[in-house]
């Protein structure tokens, strides 16, 4: 019943035309805000004590976060160096999950292939590192050509191919691999489609929205 109140104050749920509970208190509402509004702290808490419960109860997380077991040389950096490798990690099971270990773009549907690409960078804005709505699900090509943008998602989920790979026509690969989505709608997830606002920061960081 609790987090059926708290899925009432999900804009995601309410855009679906969907519902929780309408008993939702003030310290619900406070949770929440605190949280939505900062994905980054949330995924560290919530990481925090998913390990916590998980060594009361005699169980690893070997499987969940493979990496937490790498040496550290200078406990400062300890707990930094954690937290980034656990929001990382949570933030491509989040991503991966949101769209199937489906590539929007292409629809590649190989988890060893795809990446979760965050849309404003991860060094740009810390409020959204963990968001899913600042994340797409990109095959490793697509993810380079998006990060370094030769390619963009506009604000109406359309794909965008920048002109400087239009210049080389000649190029088959080219053409089956990236030229041939120019204008073509992304494959939209299940439940957090990405945030036009920042499709839009991304298009006019590279030049497609002046």
């Amino acid at each position: 019943m609790k987090l059926t109140n708290l899925s009432s104050l999900d804009p995601v749920i309410a855009a679906r035309g969907l519902r929780g509970l309408s008993g939702a208190s003030a310290l619900d509402r406070a949770v929440w805000a605190e949280f939505h509004s900062n994905w980054d702290a949330m995924a560290a808490e919530s990481a925090s004590e998913y390990a916590r419960l998980a060594a009361e109860n005699g169980e690893t997380l070997e499987e969940d976060l493979p990496d937490l077991a790498l040496p550290f040389l200078e406990g400062k950096t300890r707990a930094a160096t954690i937290q980034v490798r656990v929001n990382q990690w949570k933030f491509r099971k989040s991503i991966l999950a949101n769209y199937g270990a489906r590539c929007c773009i292409t629809g590649l549907a190989n988890d060893q292939l795809v990446n979760a690409s965050h849309i404003l960078p991860w060094s740009s804005d810390l409020r959204n590192r963990m968001n899913p709505q600042n994340g797409l699900c990109l095959s490793v090509l697509h993810d380079r050509a998006f990060d370094i943008g030769l390619i963009t998602v506009m604000p109406d989920f359309r794909v965008k191919v920048s002109k400087k790979l239009a210049l080389k026509p000649e190029d088959s690969f080219m053409k089956q691999a990236l030229l041939r989505f120019n204008n073509k709608k992304i494959l939209m997830p299940d439940r957090y489609g990405p945030d036009p606002k920042f499709l839009e920061a991304h298009a006019r960081r590279f030049g497609f929205i002046k």
